[in-house]
């Protein structure tokens, strides 16, 4: 691929996505675009930026997103943010709250909010609660696959296993074992495919706690600054922030306050 075309690339992802390819990021696009380009037997990358351009159905520029998206995640990740989303949960418990309202932002293949999911039906035992996770995803490939829910062995490793008998079924497929999410836990979760780089959102909050994490490193200053605005508006006062531990917010929204590491807290609207 030529510089021409690769800058052509970078400059169609940051539009559509807002996510900002590096220069050093020629060979990760080139292995990202590699099987896409056999199934539709194209040979040259300039001919297959055509196509994206001339497909006026939208449907190959979702396909192309959907391809160099990165999804890495899995149950638990970072998780103290759960138990500090848990003692919260208590708290406001212990003040009378019964609705909740939760915004998974970049859920990927639907480890987080399960998780979230599963962390807070923990938390509320007891309790008759209105509890509502919101999931969303630039890819609809990866949203398509948290909606079934289905994962292996080696996926569920990090639940414990009290958990993984309450909280999945367990089922053999083809041989293999999967552990399939309880309908009772899918209910409380809405996936929808959002592109996180174009706040404002339609939804109107307020959001208890936002999960925004390991998806602002590929933003430049000004899409992560839109973006914060908006999660900031949409949280509720004293409501939480969680972003992921190599991302921080110094300096950047006075109304949010850093009260753990990758953890925020909203004080005032």
């Amino acid at each position: 691929m030529d510089d021409k075309t690769f800058n052509k690339f970078r400059a169609l992802v940051f539009k559509k996505s807002g996510i900002y390819l590096r220069e050093n990021k020629k060979s990760l696009l080139l292995t990202r675009l590699a099987k896409r380009m056999r199934d539709l037997d194209i040979k040259e990358h300039k001919d297959y930026l055509k196509y994206i351009i001339d497909d006026n159905s939208g449907e190959e520029i979702t396909k192309f997103l959907d391809v160099i998206t990165t999804n890495v995640t899995s149950f638990f990740r970072e998780e103290k943010h759960f138990e500090v989303l848990t003692q919260y949960m208590k708290q406001w418990l212990a003040e009378g709250q019964r609705k909740f309202r939760f915004w998974s932002a970049a859920c990927s293949s639907g480890e987080e909010p399960y998780t979230l999911a599963i962390t807070l039906l923990d938390a509320t035992k007891g309790y008759q609660v209105d509890l509502k996770i919101l999931a969303t995803d630039l890819s609809t490939r990866i949203l398509a696959s948290a909606k079934r829910g289905e994962y292996t062995t080696d996926k569920v490793s990090t639940v414990k296993k009290s958990m993984q008998s309450e909280y999945f079924d367990r089922e053999s497929v083809d041989g293999q074992d999967l552990y399939i999410v309880k309908d009772f836990v899918k209910k409380i979760i809405s996936f929808n495919a959002i592109n996180l780089s174009t706040p404002p959102f339609k939804m109107k909050g307020p959001f208890d706690a936002v999960f925004c994490r390991n998806v602002m490193i590929y933003f430049n200053n000004d899409t992560k600054s839109a973006l914060l605005k908006d999660i900031a508006r949409l949280l509720k006062t004293g409501g939480i922030l969680f972003v992921g531990h190599a991302e921080s917010l110094t300096g950047q929204l006075s109304e949010l306050k850093s009260i753990k590491p990758s953890v925020y807290f909203k004080e005032k609207d």
